[in-house]
């Protein structure tokens, strides 16, 4: 009866569109600010090193670095405060938490990017990677119907 009644107070509370992001993506975070009666918008960007939570205590982390000093900030996924979360570029990792990264300086915290140059999309690469698949398989193919065939011309010739 409880976790029903906590998960419809959480529904409401969840935001119905949540951007799409993972570990290692540099993002550029809008967050509204609010000043005196004016409310503007402060962009936060760098790397998201890691996420937690579920449901609405989702969070992400995000570093980036400030006059040669590291600043990482918070975010709750689902807060009204957060306008908008824009994925500049995918970086490859292989870990679910970056925290490796503090202790890095220079070029040395930059991360490979997943799709090179931002040209090509998920589906793009996934498209790509089927094809050299297709064409080895055929290069592989050929090979063997040669071999197969130069064996049979030197039994012949025996």
């Amino acid at each position: 009866m409880q976790n029903r009644l906590m998960e419809l107070v959480e529904q409401s509370s969840m935001k119905p569109e949540v951007p799409k992001f993972e570990i290692g993506d540099t993002v550029d975070v809008h967050v509204r600010i609010l000043e005196g009666d004016k409310e503007r918008i402060q962009i936060f960007n760098g790397v998201v090193i890691a996420k937690s939570g579920e449901k609405t205590r989702e969070m992400f982390v995000v570093r980036r670095i400030v006059q040669g000093e590291g600043v990482e900030r918070k975010f709750p996924l689902h807060s009204p405060r957060i306008a908008n979360v824009v994925v500049k570029r995918s970086g490859k990792v292989r870990r679910a938490k970056l925290y490796y990264l503090r202790n890095l300086s220079g070029k040395a915290v930059r991360l490979k990017e997943r799709f090179p140059a931002g040209k090509a999309t998920a589906e793009q690469t996934k498209a790509a990677k089927a094809e050299r698949r297709a064409k080895r398989a055929a290069n592989k193919a050929a090979k063997l119907e040669a071999k197969a065939a130069n064996k049979a011309k030197a039994e012949a010739a025996e």
